[in-house]
Parts: structure tokens; C-alpha cells; sequence
């Protein structure tokens, strides 16, 4: 087994694949913002079970995909806090030719999207950092 093939550096790599699989798809969506007809997409987050992760052995999963290893752990509740609303609409606006490219949506999307790459990155290299240490290749 190579030192790269560890679970948290598979992780890492999926989920940098998958940034730069969103940053493609949002870029698809800005391009195609005054094609009639365009519905804007988006892709869904890995999950820790595509990802090759899994809850503990005899771990309980609540409703919110947390896993609880003892029954005196707290869940998260539907609202997450005092500002949040369960009942806001994650919808996007429908112009008269049938396109639904909200620009201002797909560019905060698209940063959001560059910052959490670059975050997962930094902590790719962090961790290779680490073994080279650990290894004493440093």
C-alpha cells in the first residue's frame, strides 16, 4: 500500500474531483445564461459512503446523517439556529424565454466553489506534508 493511497488522501482527491467537476458545470450554466430554455444545473455532494467512508461499527444514524455512538449524544434539530428557515425556497427565477441562469447565483456558487477547492487542496498537501515528515523525508 502507498502512502497515497490512504482513505483521508482518497477523500481529499474525490472531493477535489468533484469541485472540478462543479466548476465545469457551473461554467456550462454562465455560458448557456441567455439560451432559451436552459435550466441551470448543479452537482450533489459526495457522500461519506461514495467516498469510502462509513459510520462506526454499531453506530446509530439519525435523520441528519450524523452518526451517534452513544444515546446521550445530541442531534442537530430542523433548525440549525436562530436565523434559519426551514421553509426558504432554494428555487431561481424563470425568465419569459424558459431560461432559469440566475448570474448572481451561479457566480457566488462558483466562488464558493473556488474556495472550498482551494481549502481541500491546501489540506491534500498538508496531509502529504505530514507523512514526508512522519517518513522522514523532510
Amino acid at each position: 500500500m502507498s502512502l497515497t493511497d490512504l482513505p483521508l488522501l482518497g477523500m481529499l482527491r474525490t472531493r477535489m474531483h468533484w469541485h472540478q467537476a462543479r466548476q465545469a458545470l457551473l461554467a456550462e450554466n454562465v455560458a448557456n445564461a441567455d439560451m432559451a430554455g436552459f435550466r441551470p444545473r448543479d452537482l450533489a455532494e459526495p457522500s461519506a459512503a461514495t467516498v469510502g467512508l462509513a459510520a462506526p461499527v454499531g453506530a446509530a444514524v439519525g435523520g441528519d446523517g450524523i452518526a451517534r455512538t452513544d444515546a446521550a449524544h445530541i442531534g442537530l434539530t430542523a433548525s440549525a439556529g436562530p436565523n434559519a428557515d426551514p421553509r426558504r425556497f432554494k428555487g431561481f427565477e424563470v425568465r419569459p424565454s424558459g431560461n432559469g441562469v440566475n448570474l448572481e447565483e451561479e457566480m457566488m456558487k462558483a466562488g464558493d466553489n473556488q474556495s472550498d477547492y482551494q481549502l481541500v487542496a491546501s489540506l491534500y498537501q498538508k496531509s502529504l506534508d505530514a507523512l514526508k515528515i512522519a517518513v522522514g523525508k523532510r
